[in-house]
């Protein structure tokens, strides 16, 4: 593992050992997300960017780009560290924690943390600067603004009375969690 020495001056050890004033934590976390990054860029693990969770002022999850090393599309750094944040705090909402990842988050995290409605997210780099190194996900933002008839990737809607059976199902079961 290959931290710099602020690193480890910064951030001393592994999850939820972090005590200081809010403004110099959120700097302290942004560094962890980006040590975890540089580390995942050196090792081969994937893409170059990472993601940290904190609760009430502690670690609870880190990710990385894990896309190719899973061959898992979504394996993005936010969506891996919401899921072992979630499961860490036994959870599917994110409430009262913060997100701090090294990118401005593509579409599909971004989907992802509006779901998990973490209080707060930080981020380094913005969407242009990933596109300056291959990374761009302009075309998808693009995309959404289409009708679906528009779009580079042909969608048909099929069944949809059949699929509706199964909303009227939900809408009359007692016991569900909203979400």
């Amino acid at each position: 593992m290959h931290t710099s020495s602020t690193m480890i001056l910064l951030f001393s050890g592994a999850k939820g050992t972090l005590k200081r004033n809010d403004a110099f934590m959120s700097v302290e976390f942004m560094r962890r997300a980006i040590a975890l990054g540089i580390e995942n860029v050196r090792s081969g693990g994937g893409g170059p960017f990472a993601a940290v969770v904190v609760h009430e002022g502690r670690v609870v999850a880190e990710g990385v780009n894990r896309v190719t090393t899973t061959n898992d599309p979504t394996a993005h750094a936010e969506v891996v560290a919401i899921r072992e944040a979630c499961r860490n705090l036994e959870t599917f909402q994110l409430s009262g924690c913060d997100l701090y990842t090294t990118c401005e988050p593509c579409p599909m995290c971004l989907g992802a943390i509006y779901w998990a409605r973490p209080a707060r997210v930080f981020y380094a780099c913005v969407a242009s600067d990933a596109a300056a190194v291959g990374f761009d996900d302009a075309f998808i933002y693009e995309e959404l603004k289409r009708g679906h008839d528009e779009r580079q990737l042909p969608m048909q809607q099929l069944l949809r009375e059949e699929s509706l059976a199964i909303f009227a199902l939900w809408k009359e079961q007692e016991k569900k969690t909203h979400y």
